[in-house]
């Protein structure tokens, strides 16, 4: 049954400011709507972590709609929140290892989980009825999708909106000059006592000590005004002072260096003009100049990169394919736990090549987990059941799946068993068409299809004769295993004999693993006519990376990273497949697909390669970035860097000078100019940080992208977390020029 908790009353003066911050939140249509209604009532959920930790729970959806609040049934004392943009995905069902192990089949229609960005744990609950649940997942996901699709304007007011809730001290709806500065505070800018007082004196034109009603409107406007969108604007604003399609077409050719005509201009304004009178009249705004400079319109990076633009009809081995090492892992690869959530995090982050540690398990299934360590195992049919219902909701191209086989030939019998009947007829077990092939496949022709990496025990072409192989056979090969790549140094003229399963073997097709003997025994075909796989060293164990960029360059297609682990490596692969609809595949240069290149990044001898380009940098503001201390009297003192990654003479950083004490609205307008030699390897890191003269500066958020998605002008960058979560509201604002070198 659910529990209703009555709150305290609100004076009028607490309900107008609740609404006005509550009108921010929510979209015409929705105050009313019956499963918002109930989060907001709240009500008891189990919470369920093990099979003997059971307990209730009660959960409410704050006023600001955006907070869930929960406490202990057991005491009040025990109160906690977290927030509802903190959450990744809310899952019906017994749909999570927890739930699927400690729960009873009958609770299914009752149980859902919430899932949360980064590796904060997630929550498993079970509501007292189906009904209820429905409720409980449907009001979420309400919440999540309106939270999403608010305008950047909409997310800034209702930030500040709730900060002057909180900073309301005594609830009486009106802000006196000390809790002004506790508001600001809140929001990351430390401002003198005289600009505290002088920006108060200028809003309260009642001049009775405090701010209320209209004031609070001239304070909030002061403080959003964006001094630099306001020059911009008026320098192109020539029609009565507003932006006609005209105006606006201009700024499109002068400023952003766009092929657009004026009816690309009306459809900008009809697209984002907020003010209907100046839509009518085929005007722009500031407001509505300002919110199509927040659109992927006037994002930094090139709209048309967004969906698939390259040739998807080259052999596998010409794309760079986004891979992942050790992806059971959520943590270390000593004692870190397995998890099927690891594999769904990393194919709907794009990746097209997941990695399984295969041994035996007990009662005869195989499990995946990082071999003679601590980390905690999970079924291979399992991996593989999460693998089939999530392989394509980011990328429809093919996926590979690289084992690492250490199972007995029966457990490998098993393995052979659950590939095919979980993955059916997505799965590749004979090559496409009637004959042997002379080059690999392409990403188009295998869209919707599962690959094995692995060992094989005859060649492919033996498929075509009538000439048949053993029902179990050895294979002697140089040690190449990764379970034993600690002793890789130790062990480099080592054999070993791996008995294979036929069945297994069988359903190995296109990427039959083969030792790597080194650049000099396969210098004729490197890259260019095989894939290679790049995979982080065994001393690593603490799931750290290596730099992918010096592989790319010398044209890997396989660079494998450890997905779960929050770096600037993993920043760099996220930002090369950025592009190219984010499918997980990108075309390699032509030089990188020529047998007969004389590319060589570290020479960079006269080629097709160089197109060299200088990048002019103008790093103008910022806005609303994130306190990195949860203490409440810090404010962080912003440094913006710009690196520039690819062959080594294009490899660079800038760093801008630290603003004091503001994260709000630091402005900087430091103008930089980096060489690009090789345009088509580079990519372009925009990372801001907390400046620190006495110890490391502290991470804000990073946005990285090709050099070639690059777009000319003025564009807002888009800031995402370590893990690659979208930083709500906040932003760098930069002007953008690519011209050809002299």
């Amino acid at each position: 049954m659910q529990c209703v908790r009555r709150q305290p009353a609100r004076t009028k003066s607490q309900e107008s400011l609740y609404r006005a911050s509550l009108a921010l939140v929510l979209p015409t249509g929705l105050e009313g709507d019956g499963d918002l209604q109930f989060l907001m009532n709240g009500g008891d959920l189990l919470k369920v972590r093990s099979g003997s930790w059971k307990k209730t729970r009660y959960y409410k959806l704050q006023e600001d709609c955006k907070t869930m609040w929960h406490e202990s049934k057991k005491t009040l004392k025990s109160k906690q929140t977290f927030s509802v943009e903190d959450i990744d995905e809310v899952r019906t069902g017994r749909q999570t290892e927890s739930l699927r192990k400690y729960t009873e089949e009958s609770v299914e229609g009752r149980a859902f989980s919430i899932l949360f960005k980064g590796r904060q744990k997630g929550l498993d609950l079970i509501a007292s009825s189906e009904e209820e649940a429905k409720k409980w997942v449907g009001g979420l996901e309400k919440v999540i999708s309106n939270i999403k699709n608010l305008t950047p304007q909409k997310k800034t007011e209702h930030w500040i909106y709730s900060c002057l809730r909180k900073a309301d001290k005594n609830f009486d709806n009106k802000i006196s000059q000390k809790e002004i500065k506790s508001f600001l505070r809140d929001i990351n800018i430390e401002v003198s006592e005289d600009y505290g007082e002088m920006l108060f004196q200028k809003c309260d034109k009642s001049k009775c000590g405090f701010l209320e009603g209209k004031e609070i409107e001239h304070f909030y406007e002061i403080l959003t005004q964006r001094e630099e969108i306001d020059v911009i604007y008026e320098e192109y604003a020539k029609t009565d002072g507003l932006m006609s399609a005209a105006d606006l077409l201009n700024f499109l050719l002068n400023e952003q260096k766009e092929d657009v005509s004026q009816n690309d201009a009306l459809q900008l304004i009809e697209k984002y003009e907020l003010d209907e009178n100046a839509k009518a009249k085929q005007q722009m705004t500031k407001d509505g100049f300002l919110m199509y400079l927040h659109q992927p319109e006037g994002l930094i990076s090139n709209l048309a990169h967004k969906s698939v633009y390259q040739d998807m009809n080259q052999p596998l081995n010409h794309y760079f394919i986004s891979s992942s090492h050790n992806t059971y892992l959520l943590e270390d690869q000593l004692k870190g736990p397995s998890s099927t959530e690891a594999y769904i995090k990393a194919l709907l982050k794009g990746c097209r090549c997941v990695e399984l540690d295969c041994w035996d398990g007990s009662d005869g299934e195989p499990v995946i987990y990082h071999g003679y360590t601590l980390t905690s195992k999970v079924l291979f049919k399992d991996v593989i059941k999460a693998i089939q219902e999530n392989a394509f909701k980011t990328s429809e191209y093919p996926l590979i799946l690289s084992l690492e086989n250490h199972c007995s030939v029966e457990q490998q019998k098993i393995m052979a068993q659950h590939l095919i009947s979980i993955l059916g007829s997505a799965l590749i077990t004979k090559p496409l068409g009637d004959q042997m092939p002379t080059c690999l496949p392409s990403p188009e022709e295998l869209k919707g299809r599962f690959i094995v990496k692995g060992k094989r025990l005859d060649k492919l072409e033996d498929m075509f004769s009538e000439s048949k192989t053993a029902d179990e056979e050895s294979v002697t090969e140089e040690e190449d295993d990764e379970g034993d790549e600690e002793d890789q140094e130790k062990k480099s003229s080592k054999t070993k004999s791996l008995k294979l399963a036929k069945e297994l073997s069988d359903i190995v097709i296109y990427c039959k693993s083969v030792h790597f003997h080194g650049f000099e025994d396969s210098q004729d075909k490197h890259n260019t006519d095989k894939l290679s796989r790049i995979y982080p060293a065994g001393l690593r164990t603490d799931s750290s990376n290596y730099n992918p960029v010096p592989l790319w360059n010398a044209g890997c297609q396989i660079v494998a990273l450890n997905f779960q682990t929050a770096c600037p490596e993993m920043d760099l692969n996220r930002g090369l497949f950025l592009q190219n609809g984010q499918s997980g595949y990108n075309l390699k240069p032509s030089y990188l697909r020529d047998r007969d290149t004389k590319f060589d990044p570290i020479t960079l001898p006269d080629g097709p390669w160089l197109k060299n380009k200088t990048l002019h940098v103008m790093v103008i503001t910022a806005q609303q970035l994130p306190k990195v201390s949860e203490r409440k009297s810090s404010i962080v003192d912003p440094v913006v860097k710009v690196q520039v990654y690819g062959v080594p003479a294009d490899t660079t950083m800038v760093e801008t000078q630290y603003i004091e004490n503001n994260g709000f609205n630091p402005m900087w307008n430091e103008n930089f100019q980096f060489d690009v030699r090789v345009p088509d390897l580079a990519l372009v890191r925009f990372s801001i940080e907390d400046y620190d003269s006495s110890s490391n500066n502290e991470f804000i958020g990073q946005y990285t992208l090709p050099f070639n998605s690059l777009k000319n002008g003025y564009h807002h960058v888009p800031l995402l977390t370590k893990n690659g979560d979208h930083l709500s509201s906040a932003g760098l604002f930069v002007h953008i020029m690519v011209v050809d070198a002299e």
